[in-house]
């Protein structure tokens, strides 16, 4: 069960839309947490809160803070803005205005995504490379990001996002599943990959889930095998999935090292359509032993060496730090530099000249 303490608001400040980060005194000592407005409402300080200290208790990462559950004292909110549930069944249910409700005619149009690329992310660290790399061979595409619910629910959690919006790298933004906080809400990955493409008007999709990827031992037990299923879903609305192969030459660990085996997995268990896998152009010791894994998915999907250019240089000069699994570019260039590359992929399947 989570753990639940009392705590009391120092100071806070809305950091964005619907983010609020506060200092709380809990435990006899002052502390970082995260509120999110859609859930409790404003903070002031003074407050007496409610705080979920778990993560912070076990040490995990969820970026070091506590998570406030509710404002004591407090029980009138805002009218529901729709009638879809988000995060359904829990005490925290709420309820959001969807897509499907809002414009069902456009929606079902856009389940004929006609040939628009979708780009399965895996990690959320791929996006930002991933919109670079479709803004470096086409910038006046427009973007839309559909995030899933197998990491971070709420996308206000994403500093990415925000980010990525501000510098103009994402066009729209859409949550689905119980995933909530983007510009548009939708029920699944299907209809937001519809929404994408008709509410949106995207030229290319990005799609993945947010911050904080679920892994274990088991081969299966990972969360971003949803690559799989978006893949999937892309195909079966007649779009044309790509793939982030996730590729790393600074993981030590040899599941992980080269080609990690959550990308052999999901193509070759998850992903039941044909996908274009982009790969980056490699040195060639590093290229055989990422071809060593890739080499048995071959005949399922399209592997495509791309070559990325000046998009090199974009993407040391990113505007926004580029970070995964606490490494940055220049620690781990291949992880960022695959990513790019679907976003190339993704620019030329989409029209643009590469």
């Amino acid at each position: 069960m989570p753990t639940l303490k009392r705590a009391v608001v120092q100071r806070c400040e809305t950091a964005r839309p619907g983010l609020i980060r506060a200092v709380v005194r809990v435990d006899g000592g002052d502390a970082a947490a995260i509120a999110y407005e859609e859930l409790t409402g404003p903070l002031a300080p003074g407050d007496a809160v409610i705080v979920n200290t778990t993560a912070v208790d076990l040490g995990l990462g969820s970026g070091g803070v506590h998570f406030v559950v509710a404002v004591e004292g407090r029980e009138a909110g805002e009218p529901p803005a729709g009638h879809a549930m988000k995060l359904r069944y829990s005490p925290h249910q709420t309820a959001v205005g969807s897509i499907e409700d809002d414009a069902p005619a456009a929606l079902d149009e856009g389940a004929d995504l006609g040939g628009t690329p979708v780009v399965a992310l895996g990690l959320h660290s791929a996006l930002v490379p991933a919109a670079i790399g479709v803004r470096a061979r086409f910038p006046a595409a427009r973007i839309a990001y559909v995030m899933t619910d197998q990491g971070a629910l709420a996308m206000a959690f994403s500093d990415t996002v925000a980010a990525a919006r501000a510098a103009g790298l994402l066009d729209a933004t859409i949550t689905t599943g119980q995933a909530f906080g983007g510009e548009l809400e939708a029920v699944n990955v299907f209809s937001g990959l519809a929404a994408a493409r008709s509410a949106a008007a995207a030229d290319v999709i990005l799609a993945g889930m947010g911050p904080g990827n679920l892994g274990t031992a088991s081969v299966l037990g990972f969360a971003s095998i949803e690559a799989g299923v978006i893949v999937n879903a892309a195909a079966a609305l007649a779009g044309v999935p790509v793939v982030v192969p996730r590729i790393s030459f600074a993981d030590t660990r040899d599941r992980h090292h080269g080609l990690s085996h959550h990308t052999v997995t999901t193509l070759g268990v998850a992903a039941l359509a044909r996908a274009h896998v982009a790969v980056p152009d490699l040195p060639a010791e590093e290229a055989a032993l990422v071809e060593q894994r890739l080499a048995p998915l071959r005949a399922r999907h399209e592997v495509v060496t791309v070559a990325l250019g000046d998009v090199e240089a974009l993407l040391a000069a990113s505007p926004i730090p580029l970070r995964s699994m606490g490494r940055s570019f220049a620690e781990d260039p291949h992880f960022f530099r695959a990513a790019a590359a679907a976003g190339v992929r993704a620019a030329s399947l989409a029209g643009a000249s590469v």
